[in-house]
């Protein structure tokens, strides 16, 4: 089968590194455009990684070698490619995404730009696949274009195990503690004397996302836009700790109807969703992995599982406040980054729209 030809934007930073390091052994797209700032335009991809300091292990010569195209290129771009990941920073990212989709572009992005926007699709595959449905309405001003979301990098983390406790037992109040690495706060990242011996208990930004984006996933579509969940309230609390990769996050969660742990433990370990059932080649066989160590899930021991793709639950218990407790972890820079926006792109071409 030909490959899909794509793009990366901001392809020089950290995430957009990555989403060329794992689109380049894809089977299913190829990286033909680079774009990125201004810094690294009209080098070579190569030599613009060197220019940063930034690793060259495991990169296709053939990529390397690619130039690096103004983010104005969007012509360009179109000649070549069918999609475009997105990596850029937000604000860059408010101004091209438009123009890229309205070119008659997909965009697939890792920003939070327009994860609000209400005609956009804020996707994760194995919670909300029917709001690609969005995109039907996109395409009819954007020239056959449109931009889908992934949603910020620490709600797959506890989303996605919160999933099948809400569609069994409804889920009406939350509270949100995050432990979050410092790998998401993006190259160059946080000093070393800030946050060695340290945790920071606020990242800007982190808790409104926490508790807004989750209300628009679990909405439905009404009339080309989806209206949120209303009665669910979140509480967020955020921190950064001394982590190299992997969120955790500990949730408090109150039902409509009084759930048993035991029958959630099973829902847990059956869970799977239309990403396996597609065998999307990014999906992990097993979504939610329930650990009944103690101690776990941990980073270091955990974040890895079926290639940072699954997530690890544990030390599900009573809670005396609500009606249980859980802690959970997810890989922020695989299932919470590039591996988790080339997943809605695999969902985008098993149902049709690439």
């Amino acid at each position: 089968m030909k490959k899909i030809p794509v793009g990366v934007l901001g392809a020089t930073g950290m995430v957009g590194q990555s989403y060329v390091q794992l689109l380049s052994a894809h089977p299913l797209f190829e990286v033909v455009f680079i774009a990125g700032s201004q810094q690294s335009a009209f080098k070579s991809y190569g030599a613009a990684l060197r220019a940063k300091g930034m690793s060259l292990e495991g990169m296709p010569q053939a990529i390397l070698d690619l130039p690096v195209r103004s983010m104005d290129d969007i012509a360009h771009a179109k000649s070549l490619a069918r999609c475009v990941f997105s990596a850029v920073d937000t604000q860059t990212a408010t101004i091209y995404e438009r123009l890229y989709a309205e070119s008659g572009l997909a965009v697939v992005s890792n920003t939070a730009a327009h994860r609000m926007d209400e005609d956009v699709p804020l996707l994760i595959p194995e919670v909300n696949p029917e709001h690609i449905k969005l995109i039907d309405f996109q395409k009819k001003y954007r020239n056959g274009g449109f931009i889908v979301a992934k949603p910020n990098c620490s709600l797959q983390s506890y989303l996605i195990p919160l999933f099948p406790i809400h569609q069994v037992y409804g889920i009406t109040k939350l509270v949100i503690t995050t432990m979050q690495a410092i790998s998401g706060a993006g190259y160059p990242g946080i000093s070393s004397l800030d946050i060695m011996d340290n945790v920071i208990p606020y990242i800007s930004g982190e808790e409104e996302k926490s508790e807004q984006e989750p209300l628009k996933i679990l909405g439905s579509i009404v009339e080309g836009r989806v209206l949120h969940a209303q009665d669910i309230a979140i509480s967020a609390h955020c921190n950064r700790v001394p982590v190299r990769h992997g969120h955790t996050v500990c949730v408090c969660f109150g039902c409509k109807k009084k759930p048993r742990l035991e029958e959630i433990q099973d829902l847990w370990n059956g869970f799977t969703a239309e990403p396996q059932e597609l065998r999307l080649h990014s999906a992990p066989a097993h979504p939610i992995f329930y650990t009944l160590e103690k101690d776990r899930p941990q980073p270091l021991l955990d974040r890895d599982r079926d290639r940072g793709m699954s997530v690890t639950v544990g030390r599900l218990r009573p809670c005396p406040i609500f009606d249980g407790r859980f802690v959970a972890l997810s890989h922020n820079t695989l299932r919470g980054a590039a591996l988790g926006g080339i997943l809605n792109a695999e969902l985008l071409h098993a149902k049709g729209y690439l």
